[in-house]
């Protein structure tokens, strides 16, 4: 297969997007979830007319004359007595306001008489009075399908009774590494081998991106043996991901292993950088990709084209955080044939800085990056105070 832009491989991938469908969870357990239905008040909001101070309830009408105080109103009853002329309630935050009551007067704008009545002493600006439904009214929708749910949501839900919510289902996603060079992180590695890094990170990707990852364990450099993994992993997700095995070395079988198990391939190389070695499929179930083995590589690659298709399986579009800043310094690079994602980070006083990297392997240059600049192909520099977006990763 011809090698194809970072544009077509994204709208290959987006347009291959299924729905999970949806399941129905407590509200409790919907943080991070991506709505599927209109969240409706079966209230309003307030459910009464609420005092938002500590003070007195009375009429406008009677502000000049002194008050009598018929009764007190704290949080959670009910008003007993209505207010007629001079009269008053003393009343707490959040309490019931009295029918025939206008208006709160707060209690530094008060006077304790020797009568017990109280006086007015204040310049009247405002009423202090949260009107029965001035924030939301019965049957208004509160929160709308097709947002991703965050604790302030969970509050809101909270508060009109919302206890089940419908929600996207979260897409399966298996991860699989290839290589007889690799062991797992607990094991000391021998002079020939490395610890693998990519299934932790592609988990922990996974989890961040909304999803339900499952590892499959490393396939060692055998055809039939990875075959065989890959066919269960098919057999139980929606969406495959395979890092290592996509290059061109005599060990580099996974795109005959994946037609093998009935994935038609629809992509095979991205120019991009890093990235190159990036494969797409779809099987009748599952939608697959080969990752790079190198760990920077599988990385971005996960949050430039799998983050978003996990997003789009839940129902909702993301779109990840950017940023428009200058460049601190001069970048040049050397080849310009491919678009180039260049790890940056932002310097505390505003600007951006490409942080030191030797390679798709460094994978410790990651973690002291903010984000990444995505360079177009056939440019080679980028001066120092010119703004660039910064996605951030």
């Amino acid at each position: 297969m011809n090698i194809i832009t970072f544009e077509e491989a994204h709208d290959i991938v987006m347009n291959s997007a299924f729905s999970t469908g949806t399941e129905a969870i407590s509200y409790t357990d919907s943080f991070n979830r991506i709505l599927a239905e209109n969240v409706i008040s079966d209230i309003n909001m307030p459910p009464f007319n609420k005092s938002s101070v500590d003070g007195f309830a009375c009429r406008q009408s009677d502000l000049n004359n002194e008050l009598e105080i018929v009764e007190t109103i704290p949080a959670g009853m009910v008003p007993g007595k209505p207010i007629g002329k001079n009269q008053c309630s003393r009343i707490m935050t959040g309490a019931v306001v009295p029918s025939g009551a206008d208006c709160v007067i707060m209690v530094e704008d008060s006077e304790l008489l020797t009568s017990g009545k109280i006086k007015y002493t204040g310049s009247f600006l405002k009423e202090n009075i949260a009107r029965k439904g001035e924030d939301v009214k019965i049957g208004e929708a509160v929160l709308k399908s097709g947002k991703v749910i965050r604790p302030q949501d969970i509050a809101v839900i909270a508060s009109v009774g919302h206890t089940t919510v419908i929600v996207g289902k979260k897409p399966q996603v298996a991860v699989i590494s290839t290589g007889s060079e690799l062991v797992e992180p607990a094991v000391t590695p021998d002079v020939s081998q490395i610890r693998n890094s990519n299934a932790c990170q592609l988990m922990a990707q996974v989890e961040r991106a909304g999803g339900n990852g499952k590892y499959y364990g490393i396939a060692k450099d055998d055809e039939m043996e990875t075959f065989l993994i890959v066919e269960k992993a098919i057999s139980e997700n929606d969406i495959i991901l395979i890092t290592g095995g996509v290059s061109m070395g005599d060990f580099d079988f996974v795109p005959s292993v994946l037609e093998k198990a009935g994935v038609r391939l629809l992509f095979t190389r991205i120019s991009i950088q890093p990235g190159k070695p990036t494969t797409f499929g779809i099987h009748r179930k599952a939608l697959v990709f080969g990752l790079p083995g190198n760990p920077v590589s599988s990385f971005i690659i996960f949050e430039l084209l799998v983050r978003p298709l996990i997003s789009k399986m839940m129902g909702i579009q993301w779109i990840p955080v950017s940023w428009s800043l200058p460049m601190k310094e001069d970048f040049t690079r050397k080849f310009t044939e491919r678009m180039a994602c260049i790890l940056v980070r932002i310097t505390g006083d505003g600007f951006v800085s490409p942080v030191e990297f030797h390679g798709s392997g460094h994978i410790t240059a990651v973690p002291g990056s903010d984000g990444i600049i995505m360079i177009p192909a056939g440019v080679k520099t980028i001066e120092k105070g010119r703004l660039v977006n910064v996605r951030q990763i």
